[in-house]
């Protein structure tokens, strides 16, 4: 397989552009020359695919391409799982963002909640934003993923949950440790898309789980350890992949 690379920009077979920074900084380090073939995507149109493109020339910092053959490619999950998160502290957002890209996360809404030790804001919000849609554009390039899930901007889980009221059109699970709450594998029904709740370090908070809930959200446990925050929302994308 050629070398893989998110260009947000349209693609046109037969068309010539010049690539992005990021993308031609990685050719240039991959000593790629005129001629060399490499794989470009962009989730911009309604069918998965990509394309085949041909290096044509090769400046000091910048690279033109042609653009070759679509091919259809689906390697999308079959059941679009959301996942609506308390953010971990420290990198572990970054390795969250990475690794659920990889199991095939349709979209990241991070999360500020009552325990959360990770607090953004302002322009320091603006930028991690930017950086963690980067980590997940680099991770569809690595796995073959050719639509990048949505991060969206940070919020709270209570303007989240005013935001976003129950509309029946996917099922809400909240990872909760809660005496007597049902186990993920017994409450996730057909091939209807998830939105999954979970909390940063600590989890969330007693009133947060009762607001959840009355927005629709069914409390499911992954079983009698407790995971960590970065740990636990992956758990449940592998899981719920292996049951599409």
């Amino acid at each position: 397989m050629s070398a893989r690379f998110f260009v947000d920009l349209p693609l046109l077979p037969g068309s010539s552009i010049s690539l992005p920074e990021y993308a031609a900084r990685h050719v240039q380090v991959l000593r790629l020359q005129p001629g060399g073939m490499i794989t470009l995507f962009n989730s911009m149109g309604p069918e998965e695919g990509e394309f085949l493109a041909t290096v044509d020339r090769m400046g000091r910092s910048d690279v033109d391409v042609t653009i070759g053959q679509w091919t259809a490619t689906q390697r999308e999950a079959p059941r679009a799982v959301h996942l609506i998160m308390g953010m971990p502290a420290n990198d572990r957002m970054d390795w969250l963002v990475e690794k659920a890209t990889e199991l095939g996360v349709a979209s990241i809404q991070p999360l500020i909640t009552e325990r959360s030790v990770l607090r953004l804001s302002g322009e320091r919000a603006s930028k991690k934003l930017l950086h963690w849609r980067g980590v997940a554009a680099a991770a569809c390039e690595q796995s073959g993923r050719n639509r990048v899930p949505v991060i969206h901007a940070v919020a709270s889980l209570s303007d989240w949950l005013k935001q976003n009221p129950d509309q029946g059109d996917s099922q809400r699970l909240l990872l909760s440790l809660q005496t007597g709450t049902q186990p993920l594998v017994q409450q996730v029904a057909g091939s209807a898309a998830v939105r999954f709740l979970s909390g940063p370090e600590g989890g969330l908070g007693p009133s947060e789980e009762t607001a959840a809930m009355r927005s629709g959200f069914l409390p499911v446990t992954l079983g009698p350890r407790v995971l960590r925050a970065e740990t636990a929302p992956l758990a449940c994308l592998a899981l719920l992949g292996l049951m599409s």
